[in-house]
């Protein structure tokens, strides 16, 4: 439902969206996006561009989020967060995924240093998500944070100097039981996100997604880079706003999400996790894994095993392995 809402508030709004008018502004978003920039401002500086930002990368970030928080969900059975303070939250985005992960729950609190993308989130908000608090403040510099039940830093490491990412990190760390970390799935986000695992653990939380302890991370940088993808659809009007032409986009993206130790005293053990899509192979299944004790590895499932084979052609890219119960 939520889902829906969000597309339909995005359509009524590129409705009006002039496409050679949000250019220069798209340009610099992307080079943001892709981490060229790091910034003492706020990237989203008009309503232009929170206009061309929720237009070109609203669905994403959102799809992204999520994904990392129905992994989340997943491995805190039974939990579910009464508050919710998304910092760096702009538009929105992750608040409209915490929304449908845990619906109806959660008071939510949206925290940006930038005022036209504030304004422009209630706007999109007013109807399905009227109770969400949105509050302008200096991510880095606000000090000690009231406690909440989850944290989310979405899409936004990528935009502050490294002095300000530690800084969000470790209020993140000390205010929320739950904290969910999201960056885009190029080698710069992951090492970004690589960095906020680090001292997410140092801060005494234990990882639960996507690694499945809290160990030291075993992938070497400049190898390899950890990443995902959540599917996200388009409708017709995002389609021809962003050029393309499939009714879909796949969007990659890095995550880390620690909660506090009373949480899950077990962090993320008891189950691998997928780390690139599944390579299905006449009578066999290939499946590139982090494991709990031995790091990364593949097992190759066949068909002598039907349970685990017929288990193996449905896992996805980001599963748990063996299938959570």
């Amino acid at each position: 439902m939520y889902e829906q809402n969000l597309r339909a508030a995005l359509d009524a709004l590129l409705t009006g969206l002039p496409p050679r008018q949000a250019t220069a502004a798209v340009e610099r978003l992307i080079a943001s996006y892709r981490g060229a920039t790091q910034t003492h401002a706020p990237v989203l500086r008009n309503r232009a561009d929170a206009v061309a930002y929720a237009a070109y990368r609203m669905p994403a970030t959102h799809g992204a989020a999520a994904a990392a928080l129905a992994a989340t969900a997943a491995r805190l059975p039974g939990w579910a967060p009464a508050t919710h303070t998304d910092l760096g939250g702009g538009t929105g985005a992750a608040t409209w995924a915490v929304a449908g992960t845990w619906p109806g729950t959660c008071a939510s609190t949206v925290l940006d240093w930038a005022e036209p993308a504030l304004a422009l989130g209630a706007e999109l908000a007013r109807t399905a998500l009227p109770d969400v608090r949105w509050r302008r403040g200096r991510l880095g510099g606000d000090g000690e944070r009231a406690e909440t039940d989850l944290v989310t830093v979405s899409y936004v490491l990528g935009e502050l100097t490294e002095t300000d990412r530690t800084a969000v990190v470790a209020s993140a760390a000390r205010a929320g039981r739950v904290v969910v970390v999201v960056e885009p799935g190029t080698p710069e986000g992951y090492l970004r996100i690589r960095a906020a695992r680090e001292r997410l653990v140092e801060a005494g939380l234990r990882v639960v997604a996507p690694c499945p302890h809290s160990a030291e991370c075993p992938i070497v940088p400049g190898e390899d880079w950890c990443h995902f993808a959540a599917r996200v659809s388009r409708s017709s009007l995002h389609r021809r706003v962003k050029g393309g032409t499939l009714p879909y986009e796949d969007e990659k993206f890095s995550y880390v999400a620690a909660v506090r130790p009373e949480l899950a005293p077990e962090g993320g053990a008891g189950h691998s996790r997928v780390v690139r899509r599944p390579q299905i192979r006449k009578g066999q299944v290939l499946l590139e894994l982090c494991t709990p004790a031995d790091g990364l590895g593949r097992t190759t499932v066949t068909k002598r095993d039907r349970d685990a084979y017929r288990a193996a052609r449905d896992t996805d890219w980001g599963d748990t392995w063996p299938p959570a119960d």
